[in-house]
C-alpha cells in the first residue's frame, strides 16, 4: 500500500505516557458498578486455544466506556457542566453519550460522514449534537487541535491518559483469569486499546505477546513498524469503520512501539469468516472491528499463538452488513 508523504502525525502535545498499575487499579474501581466484567469464553474445541473476550453486552456495545466512564468520573463539577465533545467514529461518542445522560449535561460529536447511519441514528437518539464532516476536515480538526478553541470538556479518544488507563482494565482482568494466557490479540484503530491493554498486560506478565491487528484497508500501524515512524496511508473502503484510521500519531507511537510485539493485517474477507463464526459458533454479534482479533487468531497456528485471548471489542453492526454477511437478521 502506498503511503501518503507531506502530512502531519502530530498536534504538538508530548508524547503519552505509559499508565501505571495503580491507575489501571483505580479505574478497574471506578468502573466496578458501570462496565461489566466480561468473562473469557473458550471459542470452538477448547483445544484450538482462543478464548474470547466480548465487549459487545457493554453500555453503549462496546469497550469504549471503560475509557470513557473513567475520564469523566474524574472530572470536577464545572468541568462537566460544560459539556462533553470528542471526535468518533461513532463508538466513542456513543460511550460518551452515555456518560453525558448520566452525569446530566450534554454530548457534541465529530464524525466523518462515511460513518454507519445506524451509529449516527443512535447518537442522535441520544441527544447527542452530531457533526458531520468530510474525513480531510475531520483531519484538519485533529491536527490543529481545534478542540482548544472550544468551550467544552474535550475527550482526546486515543491520547487522554484515564482513556488508555479505562482500557487497561481489560488486560488487567485478562492476566487475572487467565493466568497462564500466551498471546492477546488486539484491534488498532487509534491505538489507544492496543496501548492500555498491551501496558496492563506487560506490567502483569511481561513474557505474554500483545498482537495489534488491523484490517488490510488501514495498516496504518503495521506500515509505521516498517517504516520505523508514524506514516499516512491512503483510505480504502471496509467493513471495519470502528478502526478506519489512515495515520498514526507521533504522540502515541513511541508507546505502541515498545508496547506492541508485533502488528497482523488481515484481509477484509478474513473479517467477514470471522463475523460470521462469531454469529453462528459463538453466539456474538460483532462489527469489523470487533471481529479483528479473532480473525488474526484464527490464520496463526496453535504452536506459534498458545493460549489465546482475543478481544472482541463491538457489536454496533449496521444490520443489512450483518444479514450480507451471516444470513440473520439483528434487532
Amino acid at each position: 500500500m502506498r503511503q501518503a508523504t507531506g502530512r502531519p502525525t502530530g498536534w504538538g502535545d508530548p508524547p503519552v505516557v505509559a499508565p501505571t498499575l495503580d491507575s489501571v487499579r483505580r479505574a478497574s474501581e471506578r468502573l466496578k458498578d458501570v462496565a461489566r466484567r466480561t468473562p473469557l469464553v473458550p471459542f470452538g474445541p477448547r483445544e484450538d486455544g482462543i478464548l474470547l473476550k466480548s465487549e459487545v453486552e457493554q453500555p453503549s456495545g462496546s469497550f469504549k466506556i471503560r475509557g470513557v466512564y473513567n475520564w469523566a468520573a474524574g472530572l470536577a463539577p464545572d468541568t462537566v457542566r460544560r459539556g462533553f465533545s470528542t471526535f468518533s467514529a461513532g463508538n466513542t461518542a456513543l460511550a460518551l453519550a452515555h456518560c453525558a445522560g448520566g452525569l446530566g449535561t450534554t454530548c457534541r460529536s465529530l464524525l466523518p460522514d462515511s460513518a454507519p447511519e445506524r451509529k449516527v441514528q443512535a447518537l442522535r437518539d441520544r441527544g447527542v449534537e452530531t457533526v458531520l464532516v468530510a474525513f480531510e476536515e475531520m483531519a484538519d480538526y485533529i491536527f490543529s487541535a481545534g478542540w482548544r478553541d472550544e468551550p467544552y470538556a474535550f475527550l482526546h479518544p486515543w491520547t487522554e491518559p484515564a482513556m488508555i488507563s479505562g482500557h487497561a482494565t481489560m488486560g488487567l482482568e485478562i492476566v487475572e483469569d487467565l493466568p497462564d494466557v500466551e498471546t492477546v490479540f488486539v484491534p488498532v484503530g487509534g491505538g489507544a486499546l492496543a496501548a492500555g491493554v498491551g501496558c496492563a498486560v506487560g506490567m502483569l506478565d511481561p513474557a505474554v505477546r500483545i498482537i495489534g491487528v488491523q484490517t488490510e484497508s488501514y495498516p496504518s500501524l503495521a506500515q509505521s513498524f516498517h517504516a520505523g515512524r508514524p506514516v499516512w496511508i491512503e483510505s480504502r473502503p471496509t467493513i471495519c469503520d470502528g478502526v478506519a484510521v489512515p495515520f498514526v500519531t507521533e504522540h502515541l507511537y513511541p508507546l505502541l512501539r515498545e508496547t506492541l510485539d508485533s502488528v497482523l493485517v488481515v484481509s477484509e474477507e478474513q473479517v467477514r469468516k470471522a463475523i460470521r463464526l462469531l454469529a453462528r459458533t459463538g453466539g456474538v454479534v460483532a462489527e469489523g472491528a470487533g471481529a479483528l482479533a479473532l480473525a488474526a487468531a484464527l490464520d496463526m497456528p496453535l504452536a506459534d499463538r498458545g493460549l489465546s485471548v482475543c478481544l472482541v471489542t463491538g457489536g454496533n453492526i449496521p444490520e443489512a452488513l450483518l444479514e450480507e454477511i451471516v444470513g440473520v437478521q439483528h434487532s
